[in-house]
């Protein structure tokens, strides 16, 4: 076969290489966001009725509804803690989209639990199971880093996720919210069914089920492998199906070996004898202070963010205290006595707003000052959003109190989308090698999945103690002190990647 002809039947092989620097892998992206919605949604569904869920188990459950519900949100991410490393590594063996897909079906199994338990030890066991078989988030990175590998595209490809992920944690509360208790929520439908009635957190977890099993299909049909490794042998095999000639007495066998893969290729700019394991050497020390500097900035992020998200509907739903000593009490006056359908759709407002600065704000931002200004600025300023938090119920009930909450939550929206995308854009380049990439996501899953298996049950006990003493910014400020030492670990960022 000659040069000329041989190139050409290269050219005509199909294309299994996703971005080599010519394009945007824009289809592929969008399949695998809308895999990612489903993760946030069955993460967040819970978080407004929650709380209100320890009320209905009643009992010694009901006397301590916050701590018991920190623990029951706690227990998803210390499952995942235990699990995601082993998920990513799996994922470095046999793919990702087989990981991707068992993940959606464990998550929805564990939305089934939740949905019928009636006692907190169901629930818990529900939840862990979730955390426990969902590897997706790791995953969900590790593809996005393997279609993308121009690095003009980095900034664009990863604030993708964050928007689809935000769209989750959009859905996610609204659909908790609203179709929580429906009882409450539609007395004259749905709120008559007797299965609702027995079970008032059934429909938000079936709902939430259509839409993992919808993710599934999606990632079943058209999602495709990302794995470099794998798309490699696939490569070979179609070239060997393509050009391998019928071997005769007279084909050397060494060309046929070649054509085949089973034969050693000599090496492109390196020693082929100096390949390793990703135990060996990929992990040398100055290589690990590099990628966990990062990753504990991400754990921390994610660990004061959650508890935010466990807070901010306690705040929302709990009524003002009225026995504090003085009526501008320091320590708090309890929450703003909002019912569950509203603190609902005051969540899904945050994530539309969250939508809009991924969309409108955070490309131009970065554009002009980069990535390390708007990370270190908005870093050092993360823990007085906390700080100020508690104090908004001391506005008085009408315009101005939402005023405030909705300037508020605007304010903690930017920060916690810009700093987001910046750390994992960090992460990824700090990799030592595109090969590993599933490993690496594995541990920052399992790492920040232990930092948030700690920060809910903490944010619950400190919550279910401030109110006992009637100083409800107890919670809220622990959160603060988080933030704080994220403001501290930054400057090594910074330092790092200047």
């Amino acid at each position: 076969m000659g040069e000329d002809e041989h190139n050409k039947d290269d050219d005509d092989a199909p294309e299994l290489e996703f971005d080599s620097g010519r394009g945007f892998p824009a289809k592929q992206l969008f399949y695998l966001a809308l895999c990612r919605i489903a993760e946030p949604v069955a993460l967040t569904l819970v978080y407004p009725f929650s709380y209100d869920m320890m009320k209905f188990f009643g009992g010694t459950v009901a006397q301590s509804a916050a701590l018991y519900a920190g623990i029951f949100l706690g227990s998803f991410s210390l499952a995942e803690a235990l699990t995601a490393f082993l998920w990513g590594a799996l994922s470095d063996k046999i793919g990702r989209k087989p990981v991707l897909l068992l993940g959606c079906a464990g998550t929805a199994l564990s939305m089934l639990v939740i949905g019928f338990s009636t006692n907190i030890y169901v629930a818990i066991i529900g939840r862990a199971f979730g955390g426990g078989l969902n590897g997706n988030i790791g995953i969900v990175q590790t593809m996005v880093g393997e279609l993308v590998t121009n690095p003009k595209h980095e900034p664009r490809a990863y604030t993708i996720m964050p928007i689809f992920y935000t769209i989750g944690c959009t859905i996610g509360p609204a659909i908790g919210g609203y179709l929580g208790k429906p009882e409450e929520s539609f007395p004259n439908s749905l709120g008559k069914i007797q299965l609702f009635k027995t079970y008032p957190y059934l429909l938000p977890n079936l709902a939430c089920v259509v839409m993992l099993l919808l993710t599934f299909t999606i990632a079943a049909t058209l999602l495709e492998e990302t794995h470099p490794e794998i798309l490699a042998h696939r490569k070979r095999r179609t070239l060997m199906e393509i050009d391998v000639p019928q071997t005769t007495a007279e084909t050397p066998l060494l060309a046929v070996a070649i054509m085949d893969g089973t034969a050693e290729q000599p090496g492109y700019g390196t020693d082929s004898s100096s390949s390793s394991t990703f135990e060996d050497t990929r992990f040398s020390p100055k290589l690990s202070a590099r990628i966990w500097n990062p990753i504990i900035a991400l754990c921390i992020l994610t660990s004061h963010t959650l508890n935010y998200i466990q807070l901010i509907p306690i705040f929302l739903q709990r009524p003002a205290d009225t026995e504090v000593p003085t009526k501008h009490y320091w320590g708090g006056v309890g929450g703003l006595g909002l019912p569950l359908y509203k603190s609902g759709e005051i969540m899904a407002i945050g994530g539309l707003i969250s939508m809009a600065v991924q969309l409108l704000l955070f490309p131009e931002c970065t554009k002009v000052f980069g990535l390390i200004k708007p990370f270190a600025f908005i870093t050092f300023l993360h823990p007085f959003v906390y700080f100020v938090a508690p104090y908004i119920a001391f506005i008085p009930e009408g315009t101005w109190r939402e005023v405030g909450l909705f300037s508020w939550l605007i304010v903690r929206t930017i920060f916690s989308v810009f700093t987001y995308p910046i750390l994992l854009i960090f992460i990824k380049n700090a990799a030592p090698s595109s090969s590993v990439l599933g490993r690496v996501n594995g541990i920052v899953a399992s790492t920040g999945a232990a930092f948030r298996t700690v920060s809910p049950p903490l944010a619950g006990y400190l919550q279910t103690i401030g109110e006992r003493n009637h100083f409800t910014v107890l919670a809220w400020w622990g959160t603060g002190m988080i933030a704080v030492a994220g403001s501290l670990q930054c400057w090594s960022i910074v330092k790092q990647f200047r």
